[in-house]
């Protein structure tokens, strides 16, 4: 979670001293349209468009590549409910896909679930671990699918050398209160497609017809109200420059707390899709058990029980209802999608076998040195497996 201080005081208190809070008509000396300018050079793409929320930009990036009734978007069955709920909201269907080990949509699954129908990949780098958007891009090249990255767990992350969001043909992401950078709420589409960023603007705005949007073949359709004010740019400003830092620390720690589980029996580190950039970290047990037991302690969270990133938690998705009967998704699939618990049974199992280890980049590093010392004894004071009875029976 980002900090919030004296920085960001000062730059909201320049707005308001200004006092005028729509971010129209300022051009580059506006707060937002820096922080887009800015944002998108940092992450290595040619637009960004701030929007609300998280849950905006997906809707929007889904809306601006003309993803719509009919059409399937595969989705991970963990993640934010948001990333199930956008392609509802353009009057497509999420087709829910097992993650792996790595706690990221399963590149063979995604295979699997591909249908005459499917329009999109929505992959999500949960917990700052990056999918692999190696597989996961040739897989959408030879079906031509679009792929929209939730990045939103995942701002500043890179994969081997490029930033999460900048790989797919639209990326999203979120800076609520618990993400990377934070402006309590807010999110950004990102493309280098110069379509693609018109569509979203004009998805984002109902003035769009009188925004003076740059040139451009793209008629004009009717929109949501996505926009933010200067207030949310000013917020956003003051975090970049903190971004690089706080990746930094997280990869230097991630370094430390890994160590607590060299050589420790029944669990392993979770294989991670760029291990020579890792920034998030996460464990793997033999037993469902020792996960719970793990997870119960200072700096560690079994991911199962965390409930809402759990789709089977999602009843707004899973109840398939919508605020009215005939605007209703699934009635305009072509085929009956049914999101039943028991196709996820790997996802669960993984889910009830995996821990989240915090890297603390608040905390000063001997701080996590006495927490990563902690997660050691821990793991070597629990009970026996069988296995491990029966291997020093044995010896």
């Amino acid at each position: 979670m980002a900090r919030i201080g004296l920085r960001e005081f000062t730059a909201l208190a320049r707005v308001m001293a200004d006092g005028r809070l729509l971010r129209y008509g300022k051009g580059a000396r506006g707060q937002t349209e820096r922080f887009e300018h800015d944002f998108a050079a940092r992450m290595g793409v040619d637009h960004v468009l701030t929007v609300n929320s998280g849950t905006s930009a997906l809707i929007a990036a889904l809306a601006a590549a003309g993803v719509g009734p009919g059409d399937e978007v595969l989705v991970p069955a963990y993640t934010w409910v948001s990333t199930a709920i956008a392609p509802l909201a353009v009057g497509a269907v999420p087709v829910l896909v097992n993650i792996d080990e790595s706690l990221t949509i399963d590149p063979a699954a995604i295979e699997a679930a591909i249908t005459p129908w499917t329009k999109a990949i929505l992959p999500v780098h949960m917990l700052n671990l990056p999918c692999d958007m190696d597989a996961i891009m040739g897989i959408a090249k030879a079906h031509d699918l679009v792929v929209v990255e939730d990045a939103c767990q995942a701002i500043g992350v890179t994969y081997k050398g490029r930033r999460l969001g900048s790989i797919g043909d639209l990326g999203a992401m979120s800076f609520n209160h618990h993400k990377n950078m934070t402006a309590g709420e807010g999110g950004a589409v990102l493309t280098s497609d110069d379509r693609l960023h018109v569509r979203a603007q004009m998805y984002h705005d109902p003035g769009n017809f009188i925004r003076g949007l740059k040139a451009t073949e793209e008629p004009v359709f009717s929109a949501m109200n996505l926009r933010v004010s200067e207030l949310t740019g000013a917020m956003l400003n003051a975090q970049l420059p903190r971004l690089d830092p706080l990746m930094r620390r997280l990869r230097k720690r991630h370094g430390l707390m890994a160590q607590a589980f060299d050589g420790a029996r029944g669990c392993r580190v979770s294989p991670h899709n760029d291990p020579d950039n890792a920034v998030g970290l996460s464990v793997i047990f033999d037993r469902a058990e020792d996960a719970q037991a793990f997870g119960g302690i200072a700096g560690a969270e079994r991911l199962l029980d965390t409930d809402r990133h759990v789709f089977r938690n999602w009843e707004a998705v899973l109840s398939r209802r919508s605020f009215h009967p005939k605007m209703d998704p699934y009635a305009w699939a072509n085929r009956e999608i049914a999101h039943r618990v028991e196709d996820y049974a790997r996802t669960l199992d993984i889910l009830a076998r995996t821990c989240r280890v915090a890297l603390g980049a608040q905390y000063p590093l001997p701080v996590m040195q006495l927490r990563r010392r902690a997660l050691r004894r821990a793991l070597d004071q629990r009970a026996p497996t069988r296995k491990d009875t029966k291997t020093e029976a044995m010896a």
